[in-house]
């Protein structure tokens, strides 16, 4: 009988906060901790580039708390959905990580 693996949750969780420290273990090889590193990394270029928006105009600057509140929103869902062991795409960006090959 084959013994089903454990799913590594906590450098999974980790991957929202810190994306590339899981592809400095050897949870890198790990199909589950690879899904939410990807999720991870796509979330911090999104936040990345959305931060430069309040530089550009007024609206931009009034705007920036609603999308600092949304990418908070997303790594507590993703933190989340990594602890509880599923592979849940993020909403907005979700279909967009999967295509990162790692």
């Amino acid at each position: 009988m084959g013994e089903k693996k454990k799913k590594n949750t906590t450098m999974a969780a980790v991957a929202y906060l810190i994306f590339f420290l899981p592809l400095l273990t050897d949870s890198k090889d790990d199909p589950f901790v690879k899904y939410h590193v990807k999720q991870g990394l796509l979330l911090f270029l999104v936040a990345l580039v959305l931060s430069i928006f309040p530089f550009f105009s007024i609206i931009g600057a009034m705007i920036n708390w609603l999308i600092t509140v949304l990418i908070i929103v997303l790594v507590v869902m993703g933190i989340m959905n990594a602890v509880n062991g599923e592979e849940k795409p993020l909403p907005l960006i979700g279909q967009f990580a999967e295509k990162i090959n790692l």
